[in-house]
């Protein structure tokens, strides 16, 4: 029989705060796996606790210094957390550096009796844009096993799931998951879990394939809408996260639409 579990927290970046799977009846106007997952939990155990302490834009240091303490004050059964992303994209990174702070971060969550999920990165083999930091994804994986080895955490292995090399999985902006991908990383969440549950994928995007004239207008509109953006708010030292709170800072029930 699966564990039961009545108090969930979820760590993270854009990628747990939800950022690609717009929702305007949900806080911050987004939805995501995590809210997914929750929304599942909650059939099984109507009681659930739900809180959600991931900001977009965060790096891996200040998840740790922002949402580590508060988590462990609300007392979970179940903690996810996927942090580091943001700093891989950084022009330099010390990854052994950055994953030994959180393997420390890691151990304090597993102290606390909590199930522990942590990510690997995903491949970006696939992407011409990113593939070139290839080597650095993999090599923040194997730092990441090891560090799950450690201290018992269980492993949502999104560098082996290949699917996602779909990008009619992803949003626009070819950076977060769309709500085709939430929906099917919390159907691996939960499985991972070994929690019963009612979700099926969505299907893809269907992204026409372009010709050339219409794929450089596409990029082109990319790179001025999405990644012009995101380089300038690195440059300033700012972030898509910037005066952004918490969208659900406590334990709570998920709300009674459920179903």
């Amino acid at each position: 029989m699966p564990d039961r579990y009545l108090r969930y927290v979820a760590l993270g970046d854009s990628f747990t705060e939800g950022v690609g799977d717009p929702d305007a009846s949900r806080p911050h106007g987004v939805r995501g796996w995590a809210d997914r997952v929750a929304d599942e939990l909650a059939r099984a155990e109507p009681d659930l606790g739900y809180a959600n302490l991931a900001i977009r834009g965060r790096k891996l240091r200040q998840i740790l210094a922002e949402q580590i303490e508060p988590a462990i004050a609300l007392a979970p059964d179940l903690v996810t957390i996927y942090a580091g992303a943001n700093d891989i994209l950084r022009p330099q990174v010390d990854l052994d550096a950055l994953v030994a702070e959180y393997d420390a971060a890691l151990g304090r969550l597993a102290a606390t009796g909590a199930r522990l999920l942590v990510w690997t990165a995903f491949d970006p083999g696939g992407s011409a844009t990113f593939r070139l930091l290839r080597g650095r994804f993999a090599l923040y994986n194997e730092l990441v096993r090891e560090s799950a080895d450690r201290h018992g955490a269980t492993i949502v292995d999104f560098w082996r799931m290949r699917e996602y090399r779909d990008w009619g999985l992803w949003d626009d902006d070819r950076l977060h998951m769309g709500p085709a991908g939430h929906q099917r990383m919390a159907i691996a969440v939960l499985d991972t879990l070994g929690v019963d549950h009612d979700l099926e994928p969505s299907p893809p995007v269907v992204r026409a394939l372009a010709g050339r004239r219409q794929a450089l207008r596409e990029n082109a509109t990319w790179v001025r809408t999405s990644a012009a953006p995101w380089v300038h708010r690195r440059l300033t030292g700012r972030s898509s996260g910037d005066g952004l709170s918490p969208r659900r800072p406590t334990l709570a029930r998920v709300r009674s639409t459920v179903g």
